[in-house]
């Protein structure tokens, strides 16, 4: 096979392949930068292969980003540990095709992304690629270095964590957007008891500001507290700032969010976990390094 050839062959099944690859590797480290990296680094080894090697191009490209992202996990667990403050997943823009593919959207979600946090490198790897991509257990033993016994295992107790963490039923975009419609008219308005109504009593309210922006350092736990420090919270931005705190709807990792405007500018990203009508988890990212995508790129397509 000449260059020329195998240079465009390995460009055509990689270009075939890249929105599935980018997806597992975000799933995987919960940052969309560090999953262009993995991507990056997948390409520079598989324009190195011999094609003419390969019997399923998809398997052998799923392994080589499954093993660059599970390098790239292990470099990212390292730098948490020294993180001012919760860590929360990079928002990721997402078109309105994956809010319509339920189960991608549920495994995107923040909420289920931060219960993926709690699995080991490997266990984190085998779930995504069984559960949420139907990847066979053999493949992905190639892919992680383990048995297929080992694989086995590891997913069950993979799929067992999961499953005692994950939002316990499936809940309408309707359902998410009317919740934070609700929020934020209670919000920008002061009322309290508005936001008790809307906030379920056991909701936790998380602040992702890397050391770089003003952000809660622990989880706030309780709909008292937290709709209090939303309200004194907005109540100071609006008097720091000329132009007011603008709440603007978004599509956020296949689910309704907001998008927090300060000064023209996006300041942060809310998202909410909704379970019976009521918001039980809320997760704002202001670290400006994982919002970066979120203002330059038009909403991506998963796969």
């Amino acid at each position: 096979m000449s260059g020329d050839h195998a240079v465009d062959r390995a460009t055509e099944a990689f270009v075939a392949h890249r929105n599935l690859l980018f997806t597992i590797a975000y799933e995987m480290l919960g940052s969309a930068a560090d999953a262009e990296d993995v991507l990056q680094e997948t390409w520079l080894r598989w324009v190195q292969v011999d094609l003419d090697q390969v019997c399923d191009e998809r398997a052998y490209l799923i392994r080589i980003t499954t093993r660059q992202a599970l390098n790239r996990l292990r470099m990212m667990s390292r730098r948490k540990e020294s993180y001012v403050g919760p860590w929360l997943p990079e928002p990721l823009l997402t078109a309105p095709d994956v809010a319509q593919d339920v189960e991608l959207a549920e495994s995107v979600s923040m909420a289920v992304m931060l219960v993926l946090e709690t699995l080991s490198p490997t266990e984190r790897a085998v779930f995504v690629l069984h559960e949420v991509f139907d990847v066979g257990y053999d493949e992905i033993a190639a892919a992680v270095d383990k048995s297929l016994a080992a694989v086995r295992q590891i997913a069950h107790r993979a799929r067992r964590h999961v499953d005692a963490r994950r939002p316990r039923q499936v809940v309408s975009q309707r359902e998410k957007r009317a919740a934070l419609e609700s929020f934020v008219r209670a919000l920008e308005d002061g009322d309290l008891q508005g936001l008790l109504d809307v906030l379920a009593p056991e909701v936790v309210y998380m602040g992702d500001g890397g050391g770089v922006k003003h952000a809660v350092l622990r989880p706030i736990v309780g709909s008292d507290k937290v709709a209090r420090l939303l309200v004194s919270r907005l109540t100071f931005l609006q008097s720091e700032n000329p132009t007011p705190v603008a709440f603007g709807p978004t599509l956020v990792n296949g689910s309704p969010a907001l998008a927090i405007h300060l000064d023209g500018e996006v300041d942060a990203i809310m998202t909410a976990r909704v379970e019976d009508g009521r918001i039980t988890g809320l997760y704002a990212v202001r670290n400006p390094e994982k919002l970066s995508h979120i203002a330059s790129e038009n909403p991506l397509t998963l796969q």
